[in-house]
């Protein structure tokens, strides 16, 4: 049975008080990977930031101590849930842009539990675009999305080339996914992330909201905690690090581009200056045809870090999985003038050190081992 929260905040125009010099950035979801690197980049640059999380996610405590340690008083929290729209309200009526992060990130667990990715991802969306129409002035709002609104992509011709698939389409080969290819909902973590990507739109169009959808591959990067249902570069690296084997699912010649966090800031960033020509459209963000892996590739890079390529385990393909995806991002670069900065090995190599000196798993294993001897 879905859990029906209390809607405070609807049918009702909400005013601020605070002076407009005051008006934070608000980040839903600032707790998370994500969330706290733009946090990270925000407060830097001397804005006020108000993170607004539930901070259900693994490591989000971690990531609220590091931002409060360096800037004190500058970064707001306020524990709630998207789900609650009585606590949104008073938020949202004094930011000055808004980024939601907040979701369910993994499609195994949409499998696992439909119902709570429901409310998570499309029930919580909905709602925050409803306490935003109630605004007198609604900030704009920056939504993260997923390229698995595309689905499966299994029209597209693949041919092997080593060890990783390639479209047999030179077009798709050297540029990647588009934005105009019709959207195909698999699983329910892409129907309900898919629809929420919908709503972000259309409230655009029928409401006259400033919105922006970004539909994301891979991102990584420092403050990634992953698992293998989420932040799979992270945690092949974890797992890299603890001496335990990796899991592939399917055989491993999967493609991604890969894109490192520093640079998704930047694209966060450069929405605020380009808001007017950006309003009302989806965007494909990653890093391109130039920062491609499979992920038998990953495993040989993270070898060459580690010193020790890691054991690995293979088993079936999992349902939804997309054998090559790649980001066509020329939209977005056409407009912002965006590119993305971070090579792979370079990438991949920072958040293997970030890793070994701040994961408290990896650090337990240093620590027992300091012990022994």
């Amino acid at each position: 049975m879905i859990r029906r929260r209390r809607n405070e905040g609807r049918g009702q125009r909400i005013k601020s008080k605070v002076p407009d010099s005051a008006h934070p950035v608000m980040i839903i979801g600032g707790a998370g990977f994500i969330g706290s690197n733009l946090a990270n980049r925000l407060l830097m640059e001397g804005e006020p930031v108000l993170i607004f999380d539930n901070l259900s996610r693994s490591g989000s405590r971690q990531n609220i101590l590091w931002l409060t340690e360096r800037f004190g008083d500058q970064v707001q929290v306020e524990l709630g849930d998207i789900l609650d729209a009585g606590k949104l309200a008073g938020p949202v009526g004094r930011a000055k842009v808004i980024y939601h992060f907040a979701a369910q990130v993994a499609v195994t667990t949409s499998i696992k539990d439909p119902l709570c990715d429901f409310e998570s991802n499309l029930h919580g969306t909905l709602l925050l675009l409803e306490v935003m129409r109630c605004v007198k002035k609604a900030p704009p709002l920056v939504f993260t999305s997923t390229n698995k609104v595309y689905g499966p992509l299994d029209d597209i011709r693949l041919r092997r080339n080593g060890s990783r698939y390639e479209p047999v389409d030179i077009s798709v080969c050297t540029a990647g996914i588009r934005e105009d290819r019709p959207l195909k909902f698999h699983s329910p973590y892409g129907c309900s992330k898919g629809a929420a990507d919908q709503y972000v739109l259309d409230y655009s169009r029928i409401y006259g909201l400033k919105t922006v959808v970004f539909r994301m591959s891979c991102i990584y990067g420092p403050r990634q905690f992953g698992t293998e249902d989420q932040g799979w570069v992270a945690h092949f690296l974890i797992q890299a690090l603890r001496g335990q084997p990796i899991t592939l699912y399917g055989d491993g010649m999967q493609v991604r581009d890969v894109l490192y966090i520093d640079d998704l800031v930047d694209a966060f960033m450069l929405v605020r200056e380009h808001i007017e020509n950006l309003t009302g459209e989806a965007f494909n963000i990653g890093g391109g045809p130039q920062n491609t892996i499979s992920l038998v590739e990953l495993i040989r890079l993270i070898g060459d870090i580690h010193g020790d390529i890691p054991a690995v385990r293979f088993m079936g393909f999992r349902p939804a999985d997309q054998l090559y995806y790649v980001s066509d991002f020329r939209k977005f670069k056409s407009i912002t003038g965006w590119v993305p900065r971070t090579g792979i090995q370079n990438g991949v190599r920072r958040l293997y050190e970030w890793l070994a000196d701040n994961h408290p798993e990896v650090l337990s294993l240093h620590h027992k081992k300091v012990n022994i001897q």
